[in-house]
């Protein structure tokens, strides 16, 4: 069964001459297990379909359900990594990692022994006590992947998550998403415009001006 469906679902931004068609009405399944690259280029809707797998937006026509998910999506089942830093600059790493967890009702106390033993999988434990604006943008980058992953999640959504890294750090936060999702035996699906990123994915869809192009969508 798949994780997440979207049937006809597409998603219109304003109304009347001023209306944008973001997503042209999709079919899909993503599938448990599913490594994806997400092609295209800046405004061609990667950004929208990962916006309503996640829930994080509803379409304007057509249905995304979750069949095989637990509820609430976040924090847990659905983690979304997205480009540039979105660390909170007060929380210290540990703290920002651990919030996911205090969100879903977990103990401060449990919340932050987990989100340390986390980091320390990535050998970012050094930095657990930093404020982000003491971190370099890799080092950020990865410690907002250890956030959306701590919760363990089956369906991982990375918008553009090496946009704006460097080559070096871009191939280690694609590497760490892949070994995560192999750990976790989740999904994972990775939007981006660079195709030596999109190497690391065995699957590739592309999608121009809000639809799929050469894509085998899976049903």
């Amino acid at each position: 069964m798949s994780l997440v469906r979207c049937e006809g679902a597409g998603r219109t931004y304003g109304t009347g001459a001023a209306a944008t068609v973001a997503l042209q009405p999709t079919d899909c399944g993503i599938e448990p297990g599913a490594r994806i690259a997400l092609m295209g280029p800046s405004g061609s809707g990667k950004s929208t379909l990962l916006h309503l797998l996640a829930g994080l937006e509803k379409p304007t026509v057509g249905s995304v359900t979750w069949p095989d998910l637990p509820t609430p999506l976040r924090p847990g089942p659905i983690a979304v990594v997205f480009q540039g830093p979105s660390l909170l600059p007060p929380l210290t790493v540990a703290e920002n990692v651990a919030l996911p967890l205090v969100l879903a009702g977990w103990s401060d106390a449990e919340a932050r022994h987990r989100a340390r033993r986390a980091l320390g999988l990535l050998d970012l434990a050094p930095l657990a006590d930093k404020l982000p604006d003491e971190l370099s943008g890799g080092q950020a980058q990865r410690a907002a992947v250890v956030r959306a992953l701590v919760a363990e999640p089956q369906l991982i959504l990375a918008d553009e998550p090496t946009g704006q890294l460097d080559h070096v750090s871009g191939g280690m936060v694609a590497s760490v998403l892949l070994a995560v999702a192999e750990h976790l035996g989740a999904a994972l699906i990775v939007a981006t415009h660079d195709p030596a990123i999109a190497d690391y994915l065995p699957e590739r869809w592309e999608m121009h001006s809000g639809g799929m192009r050469g894509a085998a969508w899976s049903r």
